[in-house]
């Protein structure tokens, strides 16, 4: 059961926290304003594509860590071989 949790986890959340977050954020908003009868369909469909964006940019910008993720991540052979 906890495999099957941690799998839907790592596949709603992936990578990117932020950007789940703000699909969720963008559905409750949606939601919300939808309850009280104000017309809400355009809410998710801006929201989403600002934060898609977002995550992007974030991607793109150079990090200040050293190595490249790959190297932080996995453990690469600097020998060559």
């Amino acid at each position: 059961m906890t495999a099957l949790l941690r799998a839907a986890w790592d596949f709603v959340v992936g990578d990117d926290w932020r950007l789940a977050a703000g699909v969720v954020v963008a559905l409750g908003l949606t939601a919300a304003l939808a309850a009280t009868g104000l017309a809400a369909w355009w809410i998710a469909p801006l929201l989403v594509p600002a934060v898609l964006a977002a995550s992007v940019r974030r991607g793109l910008i150079p990090r200040r860590r050293t190595g490249a993720p790959s190297e932080r991540m996995y453990k690469v052979d600097q020998r060559g071989g």
